[in-house]
């Protein structure tokens, strides 16, 4: 679990950005007004001690019918704090075009906190990292050409501080200085795992300024000396980040040597962890987690559990990772929290309440559990109609060499690149620095395929004369943390060579998935990459979990809903649906596979379904 370690250069002085303009709004909340304060080593509310009991819970991972749910469970596990993110690439996918609506209402979502009675500790970044598609920041960042995230380059700080004043003016009204629930809010996110630019925490510390946030802003990152040292600020609290196997009797005691001073408060307690294609499901003993919170609380420390409920990154907003080689992340964000993907507590869930409870205040009393939200089966069902992926070919780009999905507009799904061949030869097919996964095909005749989590770099394939060439490259993930987010750009993004000669001149279809409306679905089968239709009718809805087992790899959408990605690789093997995306009578589904074989059959089970992964996979 080294993933808060890694180092990167950042660029040189942070323009000054104290004197920009204030932007506050969002409706005033109802209710009385209370004043929340740092004093030495503690928090205060209204002039007396509080001890922090967070979870950390993201709005896009919980669809919004639900927040109100998971919200009065946090509360039933004893919390009375909850901590988000801010997702930048969700809340501007193009520059300047800003969406908080539906399940990106960030204003709703802190409301119904308060009205569940829980303060807020708001994360905005602009960098989140959450195993989350770039670590927050919008692809289209990338279309700037050596643009450097995370780093003093203008063109960076100027896009953060058009999104920081936006989420100013959504938040604003709701900090506690205003009535509201929003008591604390982050500068950056472990930024001392990867550079040491002062200048630049400080350019985003006045960004935030600048932007409306009035409540105490804080830092965090790692508990070692060179986290601290190259991601904390003088003047801003710092809080340490770690996980349940670790001592925090040594991580408290080594923030204590570098700053003897501040709030004590752990703000990322890791009580479970995510998972990577490829990878076994991660899970850990409830007994670890419970231990190290009952030692913090003991001593009057705050904590925030990481996560207390992580739900599911929908779509194609899942992440990765670069340790030996590119690591996906799962679209399943269980993380083995105390809550799990779909709502229901788990043992760790009873073993952290039965600690928080030997540490309440006078009088204090925990609430219940609500009832338990209806979960259901769906029979088996066959999906027998198909559309090729070709009937989403549109005007391609042309050039020399192949384009980025980025340099396309583009920031998620695939991209199909073709070429002519005009001789056949038999060779080594290199495409030069591709990222992601890849099917190479000539006519209806696969060639292989190429995966970057397994380091494949090329293909010995035969090449017939005449037949186009076609390469297709899915985005897996964009890279969310250490030095690599610098190098996210999807696709081909060099060249491409065979037997040592560059192939050149090429066609470029963006296929961002987004829009299936044109899909025609007939009886015909065939072969290659293609979507699956069908439908089935419910009686009663409820949340269930589509088991994809016999299927291959690629998306589920239901009644339009995006569930995330399948792969056959494991560990996961199903994808959750939530009932409330369902509906009584009718309802659609469409399933996009690579494979041309496999299983057509889907079914709805109560409980999710993880796999050791195949050996060699």
């Amino acid at each position: 679990m080294q993933r808060r370690r890694f180092l990167a250069q950042a660029a040189a002085a942070a323009t000054a950005c104290a004197a920009l303009p204030r932007a506050l709004a969002g409706a005033m909340p109802r209710g009385p007004r209370h004043r929340f304060q740092i004093a030495n080593e503690r928090f205060e509310l209204d002039g007396r001690p509080i001890v922090l009991r967070s979870g950390s819970m993201h709005y896009p991972r919980v669809p919004r019918p639900y927040w109100r749910d998971r919200m009065r469970k946090l509360r039933a596990l004893g919390l009375n704090t909850l901590c988000t993110y801010v997702f930048w690439n969700a809340h501007e996918p193009r520059p300047g075009e800003f969406d908080f609506s539906g399940n990106l209402d960030l204003a709703a979502y802190i409301r119904a906190a308060q009205a569940e009675g829980l303060w807020v500790i708001l994360r905005p970044g602009p960098y989140v990292c959450t195993e989350w598609d770039f670590g927050g920041f919008p692809a289209w960042l990338l279309q700037a050409p050596e643009m450097k995230v995370r780093s003093s380059d203008p063109r960076f700080l100027e896009a953060a501080d058009r999104y920081l004043r936006r989420v100013g003016r959504e938040v604003g009204g709701l900090q506690i200085t205003r009535g509201g629930p929003v008591i604390l809010a982050q500068v950056e996110n472990e930024y001392g795992s990867y550079g040491d630019d002062h200048d630049y925490m400080a350019a985003i510390r006045d960004l935030m300024r600048g932007a409306g946030f009035e409540v105490p802003l804080f830092t965090a990152d790692g508990p070692s000396r060179r986290d601290l040292t190259g991601g904390t600020l003088p003047d801003l609290p710092c809080v340490i980040n770690f996980g349940d196997s670790d001592a925090p009797v040594r991580a408290f005691a080594e923030r204590a040597r570098f700053r003897p001073s501040g709030p004590r408060m752990c703000g990322e307690y890791w009580v479970g962890w995510f998972d990577h294609w490829g990878e076994r499901h991660h899970t850990t003993p409830p007994e670890h987690a419970a231990a190290g919170l009952d030692w913090m609380l003991g001593q009057g420390i705050s904590c925030n559990l990481y996560m207390a409920h992580g739900g599911t990154s929908f779509g194609f907003m899942a992440g990765a990772n670069f340790g030996r080689t590119y690591q996906p992340d799962t679209s399943s964000y269980d993380y083995d929290a105390p809550i799990d993907e779909a709502g229901r507590p788990t043992p760790k869930f009873d073993a952290l309440r039965a600690v928080i409870e030997q540490h309440l205040a006078p009088g204090e009393r925990l609430p219940a559990l609500p009832p338990p939200l209806p979960a259901i089966e769906i029979p088996a069902f066959e999906l027998a109609e198909r559309a090729p992926l070709s009937q989403l070919d549109a005007a391609p780009r042309h050039a020399p060499r192949p384009l980025t999905m980025e340099a396309l507009g583009q920031a998620h799904g695939l991209i199909w690149y073709r070429t002519e061949i005009h001789a056949a030869a038999e060779g080594r097919l290199e495409p030069y620095d591709l990222r992601g996964y890849a099917r190479v095909y000539q006519g209806t005749r696969e060639l292989g395929s190429l995966d970057s989590s397994l380091n494949q770099t090329a293909l010995t394939v035969a090449l017939e004369v005449g037949t186009p060439l076609d390469i297709v490259v899915e985005n897996m993930g964009r890279i969310n943390f250490g030095p690599h987010l610098q190098h996210n750009r999807q696709g081909i993004t060099e060249r491409v060579l065979f037997n040592g000669v560059e192939l050149k001149n090429w066609s470029m279809v963006p296929l961002p998935l987004d829009d299936l409306g044109r899909l025609r679905f007939s009886a015909e089968t065939g072969p290659g990459p293609a979507f699956y239709r069908s439908a089935f009718n419910l009686e009663a809805v409820g949340d269930t979990f589509l088991d994809l087992r016999g299927w291959g790899k690629g998306y589920v959408w239901v009644n339009g809903h995006n569930l995330g990605r399948y792969w056959n690789r494991g560990p996961q093997q199903s994808l959750f649906l939530p009932g409330c995306w369902l509906r009584r009578g009718h309802n659609d589904v469409v399933v996009f596979d690579w494979e041309a074989q496999g299983t057509r059959r889907l079914a709805g089970r109560r409980d999710s379904n993880f796999a050791t992964p195949a050996a060699g996979r």
